[in-house]
């Protein structure tokens, strides 16, 4: 891991969505130099489900060497982070570095994105990284080595990275154009720059998506922190650049990257937007046990009674029990194309369970669509629903718990084939 030097000693840092994650992981990274660190989020109260607050972190930040100012920001609310810049300047006399990473996340297609969480997402992504740069910049102009670092990716154009969730695309695309125009108009006075990870990286947001066994795929939040470091002691002139972790800490000379990992040896799962070419991206997720949405060659062809599915659905019948409807308490519908396309439908919510063709007998909780081959290699234990999840090649419309349960079933199935 890159090692601290000091640098940051006496700097104020500014990070939006601090009190856990990434934001977190920067600020006890700087903490360890002496650095002043501005904590800038919503959460106040414990959460049932994502851990840590701004006070909680406020004292790991003391702990580790750092000075901290826990303040209450929700990014879409002006007054909120004029007054956290306010006290930030009153309490340590300045502000030198600004990480807008603070984000929310939503995978979905156009038709299945409520318009609250589109407004969501172009609210804290967006406008909120704008905006927060904005009442920033001021104090920043008087910083003798002032940066300002989004935690967004290299603008890819690529349509692959829009198709299947168009509206979060936009949002985190946004905060990268803030650094692609910020960086130009403050050229020489202030570093504008972005920060993207090469693979996933373990978080409470990656692990909800994910679900269960991801975290194996993914590195630890500490690579981020090592190359925003890396970043910081950069002079303006570094500027408009789209870096990613794991590049900059090789310029850094680090060669060792298994101790980001969560586990150490396990293939790694890419991020989003890194793909240079379709073909090689395909390629890299495939290693991995993936099939990518955006891969050609799928055919079409009419529905049929039998078949390997059919013959999936009657080992599923074959496991189904009172203890698994008990436990799971969800109806799912598979809308299933390619050769072998059609509705079919798992009940694990009434009597003992039941499972055929057609639809459901009452409403589903749960509608997933995806080709009919990979539903027979998710069934079969040679996909991870998480993985084609993550690549698009499996949609989810309804409750993410429930999809996230029928792991269980899948890997009983094992035994089975």
């Amino acid at each position: 891991m890159l090692q601290n030097t000091g640098k940051l000693a006496g700097y104020t840092i500014f990070i939006t969505g601090a009190s856990r994650g990434i934001g977190k992981a920067i600020a006890l990274k700087a903490a360890r130099d002496g650095a002043n660190v501005v904590i800038a989020a919503k959460t106040t109260d414990p959460h049932p489900k994502l851990p840590g607050t701004i006070y909680t972190a406020a004292a790991e930040i003391e702990a580790a060497g750092g000075k901290a100012l826990p303040c209450i920001v929700d990014v879409r609310d002006e007054k909120q982070i004029n007054d956290a810049v306010g006290k930030a300047v009153e309490k340590f006399g300045g502000i030198d570095i600004l990480v807008n990473n603070a984000s929310a996340i939503n995978l979905t297609g156009t038709l299945e994105t409520p318009m609250k969480k589109v407004d969501l997402m172009l609210g804290i992504n967006l406008r909120g990284t704008y905006l927060t740069s904005k009442l920033c910049i001021p104090h920043l102009l008087k910083s003798k080595n002032p940066h300002i670092l989004n935690l967004s990716p290299p603008l890819n154009l690529n349509p692959i990275w829009f198709k299947n969730h168009t509206a979060y695309t936009m949002a985190k695309y946004g905060m990268s154009m803030c650094v692609l125009g910020m960086a130009e108009e403050f050229k020489g006075s202030i570093a504008v720059n972005a920060l993207w990870p090469k693979t996933a990286i373990q978080t409470a947001a990656m692990d909800m998506l994910g679900g269960s066994g991801i975290d194996k795929q993914c590195r630890k939040v500490e690579i981020v922190a090592d190359a925003a470091y890396a970043i910081f002691k950069q002079p303006t002139s570094f500027t408009g650049q789209f870096v990613i972790d794991e590049d900059v800490l090789k310029k850094e000379g680090i060669k060792d990257f298994d101790v980001y990992a969560v586990e150490p040896g396990h293939p790694l799962l890419p991020d989003f937007f890194l793909d240079q070419q379709p073909e090689n991206l395909a390629r890299q997720m495939e290693e991995h046990g993936a099939t990518p949405v955006y891969k050609s060659g799928k055919t079409s062809a009419d529905s049929a009674a039998t078949g390997p599915v059919s013959d999936m659905f009657n080992i599923i019948r074959g496991i189904l029990s009172p203890d698994i409807v008990k436990t799971t308490q969800g109806v799912y519908r598979f809308d299933l194309s390619g050769d072998h396309a059609g509705v079919w439908y798992i009940d694990l919510k009434n009597d003992a369970g039941s499972a055929g063709s057609g639809e459901p007998p009452v409403k589903a909780d749960v509608v997933m669509t995806l080709d009919s081959s990979d539903f027979i290699k998710m069934f079969g234990g040679k996909l991870k629903p998480t993985m084609a999840f993550m690549s698009g090649k499996l949609k989810i419309k309804g409750d993410m718990s429930l999809a996230i349960k029928l792991e269980k079933m899948m890997g009983m199935m094992k035994s089975k084939l």
